[in-house]
């Protein structure tokens, strides 16, 4: 019996080394939240020292942006259930903003008995900004993607632009097609001129021609002088057609003709105008199909299509969602002066498991909004629209998915990957890793063969 316990102790002193040397802060409290514990990778994060720490309390020390609003420790105290990788900032003795991953489970003592809890937590200061490094890899211009779709037009930009060629691009709304048109622009031979766009379905059919084109003085009662039209706007530079499908067939013939002759005759004029513009269209139609009911005329549609871009949508580019939270809460930052951190878990999962209809718009849309509700460090799911809400599973039950965001991005594209192509083989191509790496990371997110 003696002996056992002298093992016990030589265990529980090899413990506690092999504690004080783990990457992790350690911090033991009991349940008045008092430090009884604190290791030396607790003192190098936060910056107090053993001495200071213990006894104190652990919100003093950790000053956390979720230690008043919602204390993980009393969650976990509450629920008699650990809490894993959740995010957080602390601010260290310096005053410095730390971000942090704490983790809790309770404490008992020898009669089974909660005396407290354990908190660890890991600095994800050099993780984050191996991230924000990583993330320059997948921008390209005002846009960020590691879709492979993507990344191939990001190749391939550079040489459209050159060229000089008219653009017709392609996908839903949201998808980002002015930012495609404004990337041609600036990688093109003309980007030193104007980029004028005409939204062709928000201006009046009455007006658009008189948009289009100008007028001169005289043309009809309330023109008092000339006004250039916006294909001369253009003049040297681009001309982003948007929505070109909701064009009126009376102007497409006299855009076509201005495209074939390079020059325009303004409303009220005799005298045309030399015009020398790059044409950049963009539409969430189906050309092909509009053409075959006589609605869009071929001789422009051929005149526009001469390299096309098709975007994809965000429910077929998942892997982006956590880069695009990052990109937006970055870019919301700025223009709304807060200092959001990021987003829960919760909300990660949530998102990555909806559709967005609205694409990658909309995601900046429900980002915005709960950058109102939220007035902490970190977006919680509470923050997210009511009616998207509805939509999800409850926090209970997407909460045991405990995947990190770059976990369930992972996870999600090899799921897509799989379903597209029906061939490990080949998923392990595109993702260039081993089949036996691939068939690890399937039995690891749980995805059957």
């Amino acid at each position: 019996m003696v002996k056992s316990t002298i093992v016990d102790e030589k265990f529980s002193k090899i413990c506690c080394k092999v504690i004080e040397s783990v990457a992790e802060g350690v911090i033991a409290v009991d349940l008045n939240k008092k430090i009884h514990f604190f290791n030396k990778s607790a003192e190098d994060i936060t910056g107090f020292s053993r001495d200071v720490a213990l006894g104190s309390f652990c919100f003093d020390i950790l000053r956390s942006n979720i230690c008043q609003r919602l204390c993980i420790l009393e969650e976990t105290l509450r629920l008699k259930k650990s809490v894993v990788n959740k995010p957080a900032i602390i601010i260290n003795k310096s005053g410095k903003e730390i971000p942090v991953s704490i983790s809790t489970s309770l404490l008992f003592d020898d009669e089974g008995k909660i005396i407290g809890g354990i908190e660890t937590f890991r600095d994800l200061s050099v993780e984050e900004a191996l991230r924000k490094e990583i993330e320059k890899t997948y921008t390209f211009e005002n846009m960020v993607s590691k879709n492979a779709e993507m990344q191939r037009i990001f190749s391939i930009l550079p040489d459209i632009a050159e060229s000089g060629v008219p653009v017709l691009i392609q996908g839903e709304s949201g998808t980002g097609k002015e930012l495609v048109a404004r990337a041609i622009h600036n990688l093109s031979n003309v980007s030193k001129g104007p980029f004028v766009e005409i939204n062709c379905a928000a201006i009046p059919e009455t007006l658009l021609e008189s948009e289009f084109f100008g007028y001169a003085k005289g043309a009809f009662t309330d023109a008092k002088r000339d006004k250039s039209g916006r294909i001369l706007m253009a003049d040297g530079g681009t001309l982003f057609l948007d929505e070109i499908g909701e064009l009126p067939t009376s102007l497409q013939a006299k855009l076509l003709r201005v495209l074939e002759d390079s020059e325009l005759t303004p409303l009220g004029s005799l005298k045309p105008i030399k015009v020398k513009v790059r044409v950049v269209s963009a539409t969430n139609q189906d050309l092909t199909g509009m053409m075959e009911k006589g609605l869009f005329r071929k001789d422009l549609y051929y005149r526009l299509d001469v390299a096309k871009i098709e975007l994809p949508p965000l429910r077929d580019r998942k892997e982006d969602v956590p880069l695009l939270i990052d990109y937006f809460i970055e870019k919301l930052n700025i223009l709304r002066k807060r200092s959001i951190a990021g987003v829960s878990s919760e909300v990660i999962s949530a998102l990555m498991h909806y559709s967005f209809p609205g694409n990658v718009r909309e995601l900046e849309n429900i980002l915005d909004y709960c950058f109102i509700l939220c007035k902490g460090k970190i977006i919680e799911s509470e923050h997210l629209p009511r009616e998207l809400l509805e939509k999800f599973p409850t926090q209970g039950e997407v909460a045991p998915n405990l995947l990190s965001p770059l976990d369930e991005a992972e996870s999600l594209t090899i799921r897509t990957l799989l379903q597209q192509h029906k061939s490990k083989t080949k998923v392990a191509k595109i993702l260039n890793i081993s089949r036996t790496t691939l068939w690890r990371k399937m039995k690891q997110y749980g995805i059957n063969e």
